[in-house]
């Protein structure tokens, strides 16, 4: 799992949000690292002090209102003597980082053996390199803090596992035009990203397309789309402009949004021709 460089901001970790399902697990864990403290004769400055971080923390770990960092556990258990107990939390912790909403995504593209996503503001998530990813937080108004842009881009990379899947599920990709020419972060940036698109596009599971901006006919002026279908025959979407841009599984609404779906590609220039514009594209940087 890809993590985005640490600038120092945050090297503890992230508050529990309330009700979080993961929340019993991390006091569980807080109150591993209490007993294994405790067993090994430490008061709670004495650990601060050896794991270089603060008491206060520490005793936000160990009450698990505070999810630590993999490193954090790695580090204690070697300090503790633990035998492999708190390295037992490691993954889970590191799954803990991420907000809800977006566990609750990559569990489901993970399941997904099909998608269909149109971007018309944004390249969308999957496609995107971190300092890409990092770039487009850092311009949001107003700024978030740098542990929030750490914690979301750490969260988005996670998700690019979805290539990396055995069987590869089946990726259709639309973008709009102008998605491929704002420089969100410099000409650099944007030159590194169109490289890493036709690095993608050319996946065989991957389908990438370009909506040209001159395109008269266009069947995704109500904004974004994104269906998932799974093995079991069911399928969740989702559109901006469809159904108060609230999640939809029955038959009839997500035939609506596969239709849509299927005229935008239409429309779209041909993988083939897509992957020949990035290039132009990029020889403009």
């Amino acid at each position: 799992m890809n993590d985005f460089v640490n600038d120092g901001v945050d090297e503890t970790g992230w508050d529990v949000e309330p009700g979080d399902e993961i929340e019993p697990v991390v006091q569980a864990m807080g109150r591993l690292i209490k007993v294994c403290r405790e067993s090994a004769g430490m008061r709670v400055p004495e650990l601060a002090e050896v794991m270089g971080y603060g008491e206060d923390m520490i005793r936000k770990i160990e009450r698990g209102t505070r999810i630590p960092r993999p490193e954090f556990l790695d580090r204690a258990d070697q300090v503790l003597n633990a035998q492999g107990h708190l390295r037992a939390f490691m993954e889970e912790m590191r799954k803990a980082r991420y907000p809800k909403k977006v566990r609750e995504l990559a569990e489901m593209e993970g399941r997904a053996v099909e998608m269909l996503l149109y971007s018309n503001h944004n390249i969308h998530g999957l496609l995107q390199t971190q300092e890409y990813m990092a770039a487009l937080y850092e311009v949001r108004q107003p700024p978030l803090p740098k542990a929030v842009v750490e914690r979301e881009v750490a969260a988005r990379a996670a998700r690019k596992s979805v290539f990396d899947r055995e069987p590869a599920p089946v990726l259709s990709f639309v973008q709009e035009q102008v998605t491929l020419e704002r420089p969100i972060g410099g000409r650099m940036v944007l030159r590194r990203q169109l490289e890493h698109l036709l690095k993608v596009g050319g996946l065989p599971n991957v389908s990438l397309q370009v909506m040209p901006t001159d395109q008269e006919e266009h069947a995704g002026m109500d904004g974004r789309i994104q269906v998932l279908k799974f093995a079991d025959g069911t399928a969740i979407g989702r559109s901006d402009g469809a159904f108060n841009g609230r999640p939809v599984s029955n038959p009839r609404d997500l035939r609506l949004l596969e239709l849509r779906y299927g005229m935008i590609r239409a429309q779209a220039l041909t993988p083939r021709e897509s992957l020949a514009f990035i290039e132009r594209a990029l020889g403009r940087l």
